[in-house]
């Protein structure tokens, strides 16, 4: 078949701190210019990202910095115009304006790509338009979402959507895959501070800590208020890059993944931490949400915990043999359905159903 060409806008590919986009892009981009496609992603110049950069020049496709949008639309105004398809992302940096230009510019197709699908709704409701407005979404081809179940049904009856499909975030296994380590600690989380994802966080992991004082813990993510108090069993990382994720997991009997309250509220929103430990063969321990069970078996391939006594029992009495079976039947499933190569085979077959019909004209600008 013949190469697509894609061009994104999405919030960062280089810098990986304090967002989970970068590895879904890097995944996404890396299988799409595996596959044979032309990628170019467009990423502002933010001043916390370049002090931040992990990955600073992605070895797939072409990625280049802007500075604003006059500066967007002199320098790529051509290449956004002649895509097969042009993806804008949320929390892009005047996101509204963005779309805007994309819609109007492009002649091929366009989409949004909505990491955050929960989250955009709930500000939408409250007319927050700091990345994307209502009369916006219908002017998109196609809106993928990191959400799917009834909220996809919701983005077309409700906002207009032409067609919403799901891109769940997912897993590069070529970065991801079992350590051979002695674990160091017994429980572990990855993720940026959250206000609304905190009390999770203590419930689980925090005062499972200070009831066992002989178990260790850890919890690495940037942003967390300089006042909060750590049991003394609690290790604490600023950022770990995605470069050292597979060990951090690796180094964990159990890792803990904790949903933000808009997500859980709507369903079917995995986190790509969930998605990255399995990989690596680490058992999870997740709070529960609708949809959980559609993409994970629990009990056999996830754990569920609601209390804090739930989870101090997985920790100190599940068996060990039973401990490593949950971690590998967690992978499989991984590895089947949820890597960076299945994402890309379906935005590619999303492209290809949007292109013109032979003899269709494509919009004129």
């Amino acid at each position: 078949m013949k190469p697509l060409s894609f061009v994104f806008l999405g919030l960062s590919i280089t810098s990986s701190w304090g967002n989970g986009h970068a590895t879904t892009y890097r995944g996404l981009l890396k299988r799409l210019a595996q596959r044979g496609h032309r990628v170019l992603f467009l990423e502002r110049d933010l001043w916390f990202y370049a002090e931040n950069r992990d990955l600073p020049r992605p070895p797939y496709g072409r990625t280049e910095l802007y500075h604003g949008l006059d500066d967007l639309r002199a320098r790529f105004g051509g290449a956004v115009r002649d895509a097969d398809l042009v993806i804008v992302g949320s929390y892009v940096p005047d996101g509204v304006a963005v779309g805007a230009w994309v819609t109007e510019t492009a002649r091929g197709r366009t989409a949004f790509y909505d990491i955050d699908t929960p989250v955009t709704l709930r500000k939408l409701e409250r007319g927050d338009t700091e990345y994307l407005a209502p009369w916006l979404i219908p002017r998109f081809d196609l809106y993928l979402s990191f959400t799917g179940g009834p909220t996809l049904d919701r983005l077309e009856r409700r906002h207009g959507a032409r067609r919403a499909r799901p891109l769940y975030c997912a897993v590069d296994p070529d970065e991801y895959f079992p350590e051979r380590a002695s674990p160091r600690w017994d429980l572990g989380y990855l993720g940026t501070y959250s206000e609304d994802r905190q009390p999770t966080l203590d419930r689980l992991l925090v005062e499972p800590a200070r009831r066992w004082a002989e178990g260790r813990f850890a919890v690495a993510g940037p942003q967390y208020p300089a006042g909060l108090a750590w049991p003394a069993n609690v290790d604490r990382a600023d950022h770990v890059p995605p470069g050292e994720h597979r060990a951090f997991y690796g180094a964990q009997r159990f890792t803990l993944n904790v949903t933000r309250r808009d997500m859980i509220e709507a369903g079917y929103s995995p986190s790509v931490r969930l998605f990255e430990a399995a990989a690596c063969g680490v058992p999870v321990i997740s709070d529960a949400w609708p949809g959980l069970d559609e993409l994970f078996e629990p009990g056999k391939e996830i754990l569920v915990a609601r209390s804090t006594e739930e989870a101090l029992r997985l920790l100190r009495e599940l068996p060990e043999r039973e401990r490593v079976a949950i971690g590998r039947r967690a992978r499989e499933r991984v590895l089947a359905r949820h890597t960076a190569a299945h994402r890309a085979e379906a935005l590619e077959r999303y492209a290809r159903e949007l292109a013109p019909s032979p003899g269709e004209e494509v919009r004129e600008t």
